[in-house]
């Protein structure tokens, strides 16, 4: 029986592989760096609405998933400050919570 690591490694074959694998690589940057702002705001938009969603019962909206959104907002307290900020609002929205 005989076992692929056993055979030595062609260097020519390395070197190929490395080559493909760079110019893969290339040729994705190339091709998906025209979308790179539109997915970069399409990401944006959605985490707005996510935390719009975790935190609309804290400002006086009805969310019917607030039972499960209510243990994320600790984690996304961090992130509040620039997203009520990009929102348009000057100050923070939350009455017990003061971030500015």
């Amino acid at each position: 029986m005989h076992d692929d690591h056993d055979k030595p490694h062609d260097p020519r074959l390395e070197r190929i592989r490395a080559w493909l694998s760079q110019a893969r690589f290339f040729a994705e940057e190339v091709y998906s760096s025209r979308y790179r702002g539109a997915i970069a705001r399409a990401r944006r938009d959605e985490d707005d609405l996510f935390m719009l969603l975790v935190f609309s019962e804290m400002m006086g909206v009805p969310n019917p998933a607030a039972y499960y959104t209510l243990e994320l907002q600790p984690l996304l307290l961090e992130r509040f400050h620039d997203w009520h900020k990009r929102m348009g609002m000057e100050r923070s929205p939350l009455d017990h919570f003061k971030c500015c």
